[in-house]
C-alpha cells in the first residue's frame, strides 16, 4: 500500500466528511466481518466438534488471506480503480457474510472465510491511497482517522454483537446479523464514495506536474512538448493508470541517463546515487518493528481467540453475551493508540515502545488469576499496551523507511501485521486447547519479550535509529 499525498489543497466541491464518512462505513463493514467468528469460537468448537486451535481457524484463514492477498490486490486496484475495488470489496465480503452461516461443513466455511479475507483485502490495501485521492493534505488527516476509527468500531462491533446476539440466535443467527449489519454499511458506501477522481489528481492531457515537481524532459521529446513531470515523492505510489506507463518508462530513462533518480527530489532535497546506501540501511531499520508488529499481534490475537473458551469454561462459566463484554476492553487500545505519539515523543521511541509491550505482558500475566475483575482488567492493559506498540511500530517504519521507500515499508509492515494475526493467533490457540491457559501466557509472554529485545538490540546498535 503506497499513499501519495501531492502538495496541494483540495478543490472545494471535494466533500470532505462525505469521504470520510463513507471509507468509515466501509471499514466498519470490513473490519466486524473479519472478527465477527471470534466470540463464537466455543459455539463454532461444540457445533463441528473442534478443539480450540482448530476453530481458531476460523479467524486464521480470514486474516492470513487477507495478509497474503493486501499487496496483489492494491496492485490489481490500479488497473480497475481504486473506488471500484472498494465497493466490491466491502459488497462481496457482505454478501460472503450472509452466506457463511448456511455452511455445511467447516472446511466450506474456512473457503468462504479465505475468499472473504481476500475480499476486505481489497479495502484494507487502498482505502488510505483513495483518500489521499481524494482529499489535499490539509484534510488527509481527518479522513485517515475517520478511517482508522470506522476500522476500530468496526472490530468491536463485530465482536461484541456476534458475542449479544448467539444466546438467542445462535452462532448462525449472530454470524447473520452482524453481516447485514455490515451489508448496510457497504451499500451506504457504495452509494455515497465520489465516482470520480478529485480533479487536481486526475492527469491533464498535457500531463502538468504538481506543484513542488521537478520538470524533466523525457527522453527523445521535442521542444515545445510538455515536459514529463518528476513528483517529489515515490511515483510508484503515485496510482497512475496504466496507460500512463510509457510516461514512467521515459522518466525512469532519463533519470538514468542523468544519474537522478526518477524520485529525485523530496521536500527540495536532492537524492543521487550517493544516499543509496542509507536506504539500504534504512530497509534494514524497519525489520525490527515489522519484527514487533507480527510477535506482538500474534500474541494478542491468539489472547482473544482463547478469551472466549477460558471465559465460558471452568470457574467462570459465563454466557457468551457476558464473555464478549471483554471486547469492551478496544476502548482502552483506542485511548493508548491516540496517546502512543506523545508517549513516545516524552520519553523517546525505544522507551515508549519498550513500556507499551510490557504493560502488554503484565496484562496477559493479571488475567492468570480465574476471577473476572483480574481477567477484565488484564484485558485492559494488554489491550492498551498492545495498540500502543502497534502505533508505535507502525510510525518507526515510516520514520524508517526513505521517502520513496516508506510505500514499499508499509505494505510490508500490513503484511507482518496480518500473518502474524493469523498464524500466531492460531498457534497460541492451539497451545491453549493442549496445555492450558498458563501455557498460552508463557507463550505469548515470551513472543512479547523477544519483540523487546529486538527493540533493544537495534537501539544499542543505533542509538540515532
Amino acid at each position: 500500500m503506497r499513499v501519495v499525498i501531492q502538495a496541494q489543497s483540495a478543490p472545494a466541491q471535494v466533500d470532505t466528511r462525505r469521504v470520510g464518512a463513507a471509507v468509515a462505513a466501509a471499514g466498519l463493514s470490513s473490519f466486524a466481518l473479519l472478527y465477527a467468528p471470534q466470540p463464537v469460537l466455543p459455539q463454532l468448537a461444540a457445533a463441528f466438534r473442534l478443539d480450540p486451535g482448530s476453530a481458531s481457524l476460523a479467524i486464521g484463514v480470514a486474516t492470513g488471506a487477507l495478509a497474503v492477498a493486501v499487496l496483489p490486490v492494491a496492485a490489481l486496484a490500479e488497473t480497475v480503480g481504486r473506488r471500484r475495488m472498494i465497493v466490491w470489496s466491502v459488497v462481496v465480503s457482505a454478501v460472503l457474510g450472509l452466506l457463511l452461516p448456511l455452511a455445511p461443513s467447516f472446511p466450506v466455511l474456512l473457503v468462504m472465510r479465505a475468499v472473504q479475507g481476500v475480499a476486505i483485502a481489497g479495502f484494507a490495501g487502498v482505502a488510505a491511497a483513495y483518500l489521499a485521492d481524494q482529499v489535499g493534505p490539509g484534510r488527509l488527516a481527518g479522513a485517515v482517522g475517520a478511517m482508522i476509527a470506522g476500522n476500530s468500531v468496526g472490530g468491536m462491533t463485530g465482536r461484541l454483537g456476534t458475542g449479544f446476539a448467539a444466546g438467542p440466535l445462535g452462532w448462525h443467527g449472530a454470524l447473520a446479523v452482524v453481516a447485514g449489519v455490515a451489508l448496510a454499511c457497504a451499500l451506504f458506501a457504495a452509494l455515497t464514495l465520489p465516482r470520480t477522481p478529485s480533479p487536481q489528481h486526475a492527469p491533464s492531457p498535457a500531463h502538468a506536474p504538481a506543484p513542488g515537481a521537478a520538470r524533466v524532459p523525457a527522453r527523445g521529446s521535442a521542444p515545445g512538448r510538455a515536459p514529463v513531470p518528476v513528483p517529489a515523492h515515490d511515483p510508484a505510489s503515485s496510482g497512475e493508470p496504466a496507460d500512463g506507463a510509457h510516461v514512467e518508462r521515459g522518466r525512469r530513462a532519463h533519470s538514468r541517463a542523468a544519474h537522478v533518480r526518477p524520485d529525485a527530489t523530496w521536500a527540495g532535497r536532492p537524492r543521487t546515487d550517493s544516499t543509496r546506501a542509507g536506504r539500504r540501511g534504512a530497509g534494514v531499520g524497519v525489520l525490527v518493528p515489522c519484527m514487533v508488529g507480527a510477535l506482538a499481534t500474534g500474541a494478542f490475537v491468539a489472547l482473544y481467540n482463547a478469551a472466549g473458551f477460558r471465559l465460558a469454561g471452568e470457574p467462570l462459566s459465563l454466557s457468551p453475551a457476558v464473555a464478549s463484554l471483554v471486547f469492551l476492553s478496544y476502548a482502552m487500545g483506542t485511548a493508548s493508540s491516540a496517546a502512543a505519539g506523545r508517549l513516545a515523543a516524552r520519553l523517546g521511541r525505544t522507551t515508549a515502545l519498550v513500556t507499551s509491550l510490557i504493560v502488554t505482558v503484565a496484562g496477559s500475566a493479571l488475567t492468570l488469576h480465574p476471577s473476572l475483575p483480574a481477567m477484565s482488567l488484564g484485558f485492559a492493559l494488554l489491550t492498551a499496551g498492545f495498540f500502543a506498540a502497534h502505533a508505535i511500530a507502525n510510525a518507526w517504519v515510516a520514520a524508517q523507511a526513505s521517502p520513496q521507500a516508506r510505500g514499499r515499508a508499509a505494505g510490508l509492515y500490513t503484511l507482518c501485521f496480518y500473518l502474524g494475526s493469523g498464524a500466531g493467533g492460531t498457534a497460541g490457540t492451539i497451545v491453549y486447547g493442549h496445555a492450558g491457559w498458563s501455557w498460552l501466557i508463557a507463550l505469548t509472554s515470551a513472543w512479547l519479550l523477544l519483540a523487546t529485545l529486538a527493540v533493544l538490540l537495534r537501539a544499542r546498535r543505533d542509538p540515532a535509529g
